[in-house]
């Protein structure tokens, strides 16, 4: 790993406009609380489905993954997940990712999460006999800000839509300024409570744009345990 005082930091890699925005955040020096130290990231990691090869919250293919790797100048860890995986499925497989990681001597995982306390909760659960320690580099950040900086520094695109707050209309647009004009009040800006995932194509910790085009919308039913959902997913494809 680095060998500079800079904690080794691996990012919690989902694809979309926060995970981008919290590691434009960390390059940039300006992540974090007051006092942290500046951390230097080393590797990407995000989990997708071992049958279909794409994530699981987002649709996104694994290929159009390692285009933004590349672009970003970062490797990306892959963790294949079964179709239908149990809860204690997923966390095993993501523990033994994170074993790798305390063997490389990685210092911490950081996480985009922005006010979502459950959420912090049990990540860090996850992390509590672990060498490694959670990082939240953007955390407590007004959304609505966050949302139109994103917005105005990078390009991104809504691939899937949580059918209960938005209808299928959003899913395959831009993310922009009349993206979050169009939303209705009760959806947060950045989508922090699920309510629609994004897809990032370029912005400032861009190499090169990632080349894409949207095919078709499909509307699925997700979740389990009670939990289930309608979900509007725009297939989105490389465009070479």
């Amino acid at each position: 790993m680095d060998s500079s005082d800079a904690p080794t930091t691996v990012l919690s890699w989902s694809g979309g406009k926060d995970a981008s925005y919290a590691l434009g955040q960390m390059r940039r020096g300006t992540a974090g609380e007051r006092g942290d130290e500046a951390p230097e990231v080393v590797e990407l990691l995000t989990s997708v489905s071992a049958d279909t090869g794409r994530s699981s919250m987002h649709g996104v293919r694994r290929d159009l993954y390692e285009r933004q790797a590349e672009a970003v100048g970062l490797p990306i860890r892959f963790v294949e997940i079964p179709e239908a995986a149990s809860n204690d499925e997923y966390e095993a497989a993501m523990a033994e990712a994170t074993a790798d990681y305390e063997r490389r001597g990685v210092d911490r995982i950081a996480f985009a999460d922005l006010y979502l306390d459950d959420v912090r909760a049990y990540r860090e659960a996850r992390l509590e006999d672990a060498e490694l320690a959670g990082y939240w580099p953007i955390w407590g950040r007004d959304t609505e800000a966050v949302a139109r900086e994103f917005a105005e520094a990078f390009e991104a695109v809504v691939v899937a839509v949580e059918g209960e707050s938005l209808d299928p209309s959003f899913a395959g647009r831009r993310f922009d300024a009349d993206f979050l004009a169009a939303l209705p009040d009760d959806v947060d800006p950045c989508g922090e409570d699920g309510e629609f995932h994004t897809f990032v194509r370029d912005g400032p910790i861009f190499d090169a744009p990632v080349p894409v085009e949207t095919g078709e919308t499909v509307t699925k039913e997700v979740g389990g345990g009670g939990h289930d959902a309608t979900v509007h997913y725009c297939d989105l494809q490389l465009a070479e």
